[in-house]
């Protein structure tokens, strides 16, 4: 049976990755924040629940106990643009020494691990009108970009050095249930207040590429097998432009909301005005989108309203 560790693995998409894998009949083991019930863990779908930092003496536990991974997924890191423009160092640190920690501990004790690092669409920086494609030179606009951008050249560096079989997925606009911050969750909890009027940062225009969770771990499973020394990166996206204003529009319908949302005009600091995956390459290597944006829209409005009413 293999082995697979996630880093993050009790973040938004590091759960639901967690449980795809289990169901793929792999041995699963978490590391990240928090203290979980062994009961609580095993119902998560992992056989081992570290709650530490990513060091040398965390993944040589996690080794003993369970034996080196076939597979990494190195979700863990900085996951907020706002909050690196706050704190850049404390989003350095939780990015790209976690990933260095990671890389060199699997050169010394695992070679033979395939990593696959989930970095991000803001990379790319402001793509303008054009579709994002993996060879665009990047150039991120916020810390959190920055960081990612580095995270990557160190997979790089391990491989091309090293031997490290890596890859990378650049995640677009993930949502789904569970997600508790970013647009979907503060627009709904301001739409469940039920003002005459509510309003959103930017100015509504704003074009990004929505992919559903169940859809974004399938393809960080699907790219994980590519790990290879040539670090290959791809596109994890829907390849679709969706103006903020319109998804703000199908969230209001499926929450049944009259509320009136109006944008202030003001772009936060480190947003790009245009940020949508070309999917050829991803599309190449199998991956599809299965769940159309507005069935996970009312997917989602549903749980915020049982999450919500403590259900």
């Amino acid at each position: 049976m293999a082995i697979a560790w996630v880093t993050g693995a009790r973040g938004f998409i590091g759960r639901h990755l967690v449980l795809h894998l289990r169901d793929q009949g792999m041995t699963v083991c978490g590391i990240g924040h928090g203290h979980l019930p062994m009961d609580v863990w095993v119902q998560a779908g992992l056989a081992k629940w570290s709650d530490s930092d990513i060091t040398a003496e965390a993944l040589a536990q996690l080794a003993t106990e369970h034996g080196v991974p076939d597979l990494v997924f190195h979700l863990a890191g900085g996951s907020a643009v706002g909050t690196s423009v706050q704190a850049p160092l404390e989003d350095f640190n939780r990015t790209v020494t976690t990933t260095m920690r990671l890389l060199d501990w699997l050169r010394m004790h695992a070679p033979r691990s395939k990593l696959l690092a989930a970095s991000s669409a803001a990379v790319y920086g402001d793509t303008s009108d054009a579709l994002a494609e993996e060879a665009r030179r990047p150039a991120p606009v916020s810390p959190y970009g920055y960081h990612k951008f580095v995270m990557e050249q160190l997979c790089q560096e391990y491989s091309q050095v090293f031997g490290l079989e890596t890859a990378v997925l650049r995640m677009f606009s993930v949502y789904g249930e569970g997600l508790r911050k970013q647009l979907l969750w503060d627009c709904s909890t301001k739409l469940m207040a039920a003002p005459a009027t509510i309003e959103l940062g930017g100015s509504g225009e704003e074009l990004r590429d929505w992919i559903h969770v169940d859809d974004a771990v399938a393809m960080l499973s699907l790219v994980a097998q590519r790990a290879s020394v040539k670090c290959p990166i791809f596109n994890g996206g829907s390849g679709t432009a969706v103006r903020v204003r319109e998804i703000v529009a199908m969230l209001s319908n499926a929450l049944r909301s009259t509320a009136k949302v109006r944008f202030s005009g003001v772009r936060r600091a480190g947003d790009p005005a245009v940020l949508v995956a070309d999917t050829r390459r991803i599309a190449a290597a199998g991956a599809s989108c299965r769940i159309q944006l507005d069935v996970g829209i009312k997917h989602y409005a549903d749980w915020f309203g049982r999450a919500r009413n403590g259900r």
